[in-house]
């Protein structure tokens, strides 16, 4: 049995979807893209050129979400499946675009260079529990205009996992879809093995900008799945109440979902989020408050109900170092998180309100996600009836750690977790070098930088991304990319 947990009764999920559909109707979401604005109108919206504002009736959402896959898969470099997102299954990704990165030197919070995001990769491509990458922070010694694409870049030339990422700009798109199709080889076989998720964030309340609108579109054409990454505060620029900030929430994606759905009916979709209670004391948005993992959690369920895949930001931290803090805030969003059933859960690595990743960190949440995938597993009978025998076995030897039971089932039975987690007994631990979790999680990224196995991309593959990048950062001024180490 897969363990689960709702926020929401049935009945209000099905008053929260009907009140976001009136909003739509009768309050409109302001989209600040006329083509955009045009073709909703040719679809029978009504249109306010001069607000740039659309009133999307019902029908037009209903027939959106009747052509919204219901579910679609991840695939690495190489073409193989790492990700499916249907059902209640459960993927980790690190958190995305962060500005700063905790050195695991130092200690100290800066601007990440691009041996950072390198070390990141090397790091993400060993751990088994986390089954994407995402480009996790923006290296800060390359033009601000390639910041995206460079990302990506990296991404696809050490690392081997499928990529959740976005552009920053309408021009970034065009040279992240070119890097795709490098790796894939056609627009069909990028259509049919999905390398990479863009994430597209309406502003709240009921905005889209240009840009944001105009990236939606782009990844509709080529088919590239988009996770709609909605951002309303609690009590700032959203309701206080937690129904609230649902019902604004399930709006703001579904105007984003009808966009897609009008430029390319089937365009694979999560039904994601980024949303936070606002901390009227500190003017801060807490990603590890408990009323934020519980939108997230519900607005999961209102996307299920939808018939769409999901994805959330949580199962991160606040903490501005790997503490305590950080271990019960990433801890608690990862558990619920896996228990609601979230398809993609964005978070690991990150502190500081989504603004700092650090690797020590990374490998720490590994192990949750681990505890967590364990966890959904549920309990399973497995050869324990008649239970006699097995009893039997105990008593006659009065242990059971060499019987065959549990020789079959100890490695599925039991989640082992890395040297990261202390599992020693006192004396050990302490003839061991009485070592912290800091210093254990500072050991493991040494040990998988020193372990890395560079990516099986075909050589040929490696130049041509290569050489793209250079070009696109040549149209900036920049004659010359950071050394790749």
């Amino acid at each position: 049995m897969r363990p689960k947990v709702n926020f929401l009764t049935p009945e209000l999920v099905s008053k929260i979807i009907a009140e976001s559909y009136l909003i739509l109707d009768s309050l409109g979401v302001e989209i600040n893209n006329t083509e955009i604005l045009s073709m909703l109108a040719d679809h029978g919206a009504r249109i306010d050129m001069e607000k740039f504002r659309a009133y999307i009736p019902e029908q037009l959402i209903k027939t959106a979400l009747d052509s919204a896959s219901q579910s679609f898969s991840l695939y690495d470099v190489l073409g193989q499946q790492t990700n499916d997102f249907s059902g209640d299954n459960v993927h980790f990704t690190p958190g995305s675009a962060a500005l700063n990165v905790l050195d695991h030197k130092t200690q100290e919070i800066r601007k990440p260079k691009t041996d950072d995001y390198i070390k990141y990769v090397k790091i993400i491509s060993q751990l088994d529990n986390i089954a994407s990458q995402s480009t996790a922070f923006i290296p800060a010694d390359v033009h601000e205009k390639i910041s995206d694409s460079y990302r990506l870049y990296l991404s696809l030339l050490f690392g081997e996992k499928p990529v959740v990422t976005g552009a920053f700009t309408i021009e970034a798109f065009e040279v992240m879809k070119d890097l795709q199709l490098a790796v894939r080889g056609s627009e069909r076989a990028l259509k049919e093995k999905p390398l990479t998720i863009f994430s597209c964030c309406p502003t709240s309340p009921l905005k889209w900008s240009d840009v944001t609108s105009q990236n939606l579109v782009d990844c509709a054409r080529y088919s590239i799945p988009v996770e709609f990454i909605s951002m309303p505060l609690s009590g700032f620029v959203a309701p206080v109440t937690l129904t609230g900030s649902i019902i604004q929430h399930a709006a703001e994606t579904l105007s984003g979902l009808v966009i897609s759905q009008l430029v390319n009916p089937g365009t694979p979709v999560l039904w994601g989020g980024s949303p936070a209670v606002f901390d009227v004391r500190y003017e801060t948005t807490p990603m590890g408050a408990i009323e934020t993992m519980m939108i997230d959690c519900a607005n999961n369920e209102i996307g299920t109900r939808l018939g769409l895949p999901t994805q959330a930001y949580i199962a991160l931290s606040d903490a501005k170092i790997l503490d305590a803090q950080a271990g019960l805030e990433t801890g608690i969003g990862a558990t619920l998180a896996a228990l609601s059933g979230i398809n993609n859960i964005s978070g690991p690595g990150m502190l500081d309100f989504e603004s700092c990743q650090s690797l020590e960190k990374l490998v720490v949440d590994n192990e949750i996600a681990g505890m967590c995938l364990r966890m959904v597993a549920g309990i399973t009978p497995r050869d324990d009836f008649p239970a006699i025998p097995i009893l039997e076995e105990l008593l006659r030897d009065e242990h059971l750690l060499i019987s065959n039971h549990t020789r079959k089932h100890l490695r599925s039975e039991h989640y082992f977790p890395g040297a990261v987690i202390d599992r020693a007994n006192r004396p050990r631990w302490i003839e061991e070098g009485s070592t912290t979790l800091g210093s254990r999680a500072t050991s493991e990224v040494d040990r998988l930088l020193m372990n890395y196995t560079p990516s099986t991309l075909p050589e040929s593959v490696k130049n041509d991304l290569q050489e793209r990048m250079t070009i696109e950062a040549g149209k900036y001024g920049q004659s010359k990319l950071p050394a790749l180490v």
